[in-house]
């Protein structure tokens, strides 16, 4: 019974952080100082460089030539752009609230089958 308890005290703890959290982006999206808006303009709009990378490799590869040049230039382009899609972090403040809201819930979720 103690080891409930003490779980569901380590959840309340990290369901109240969540939600501090979430309301901290809510709050962070809603300036109106130009300044700020241009300075969180890059973490509102985050660029995805290894997508783009990704889609000039695959119209470089598919382009039909007699000597496969496109193939070997576009095969390689492709690769790196699956590698930098997987190591850059392409998320902004949108995507961090809405993975937050998601982990709320399911702390709630568990929290109600446990009580």
């Amino acid at each position: 019974m103690d080891h409930l308890k003490t779980r569901l005290e380590k959840l309340r703890k990290f369901s109240d952080s969540a939600r501090r959290r979430a309301s901290l982006y809510v709050d962070m999206s809603k300036f109106d100082g130009k300044s700020t808006a241009r300075s969180l303009g890059c973490v509102q709009r985050a660029s995805a460089p290894g997508r783009k990378l990704q889609k000039i490799g695959f119209i470089i590869f598919w382009i039909p030539e007699p000597t496969g040049i496109t193939n070997a230039i576009g095969a390689p382009m492709i690769l790196a752009g699956r590698f930098l899609d997987k190591k850059y972090n392409g998320a902004t403040i949108h995507d961090i609230g809405h993975e937050t809201k998601h982990t709320i819930s399911t702390i709630n979720d568990f929290k109600s089958t446990v009580m």
